[in-house]
């Protein structure tokens, strides 16, 4: 039990559809729970922003680890967010417009009212673009529309993978190797139908052997899984058929951590995900990680404990 109770507001998508054996934000809830901290749900629907002031039309929650039968919610009231003292910003992707404008509302009330990660920093930071900004740590990349530049990418790495810019979970992720036939189609289909540029990378093919994820706690190592992809099956992600592995950290990953972590620290982003193919980091995921069930399982750790630990510490 915490010596002082915290208030908690948590915005994120239902409850009633998620694997409380897989779900990040669920066993996040489990824990604060068990400190004694006082919850509550709402939906990112449920916010408002009024001459300044924000509510959440929010139900009060309790959690239980039981199938079936995982939560309780009392009768919704609005709640001024300002009178909580923590707001977890846990809604799933896609990074939308709808996302983006809960980052500016709720920028209303941080840092006086602690919201984790920083929303400013969530919306300056989408996972495939931050990234970029990590010079040496990428594979050759490409964000375009314009088809030519596309056609060289190609005719240089031959082997590619082309992907939604603002994608998740592994959702429109093609692996393109040379001969493929359906290169054409598939260019057709980002640049004509989507607003924003495609991004290519060079396909890395050490990808067979798994995609790490790594989660950060401010700046700091909690732990690591493998993922690797289904037989016949480019994507690593465990809800496409990935196959979760215990995992260590190699010299260069480590290395990649340690360039990440200043960034990380100075944007307030306590909990994040990063993804590493080979020598190559990929991704970096701030808005709603996930795998930390799966790393507690292989290595009996808390990841959600070592999370409210460093969010109680931002609040003495």
């Amino acid at each position: 039990m915490a010596k002082n109770p915290l208030k908690i507001a948590i915005q994120m998508d239902p409850l009633t559809g998620i694997d409380i054996n897989a779900d990040s934000s669920f066993a996040l809830m489990l824990e604060a729970q068990a400190r004694g901290h006082v919850m509550v749900h709402y939906q990112p629907k449920d916010l408002a922003l009024k001459d300044g002031v924000v509510s959440a039309f929010a139900s009060p929650v309790t959690v239980k680890a039981k199938v079936g039968d995982h939560f309780r919610m009392d009768a919704p009231a609005s709640i001024f967010l300002q009178d909580m003292d923590v707001v977890l910003l846990r809604q799933d992707p896609p990074f939308d417009m709808a996302y983006i404008t809960t980052t500016h509302i709720l920028e209303h009330l941080h840092p006086k009212t602690l919201v984790v990660n920083d929303p400013a920093s969530v919306r300056n930071a989408p996972e495939k673009l931050f990234v970029t900004h990590f010079k040496g740590l990428m594979p050759p990349t490409l964000i375009t529309h314009r088809r030519e530049e596309i056609l060289e990418f190609r005719a240089e790495h031959k082997d590619i993978i082309i992907k939604p810019l603002y994608g998740n979970g592994g959702a429109g992720v093609f692996h393109i190797g040379p001969d493929d036939e359906n290169f054409g189609a598939l260019l057709e289909m980002f640049t004509d139908f989507f607003r924003e540029p495609p991004i290519i990378q060079k396909y890395l093919p050490e990808v067979r052997q798994g995609d790490k994820r790594i989660i950060l706690i401010d700046g700091e190592v909690a732990g690591a899984l493998n993922r690797v992809p289904a037989k016949g099956e480019s994507r690593s992600n465990l809800h496409v058929g990935g196959k979760a592995e215990a995992a260590e950290l190699t010299a260069r990953e480590q290395e990649i951590c340690a360039a990440l972590a200043p960034e990380l620290k100075a944007r307030g982003l306590l909990f994040v995900g990063i993804d590493i193919i080979g020598h190559w980091l990929t991704e970096i995921n701030v808005t709603s990680p996930t795998g930390i069930q799966e790393i507690d399982r292989f290595n009996g750790t808390n990841i959600p404990g070592m999370i409210w630990d460093a969010i109680e510490g931002r609040l003495t």
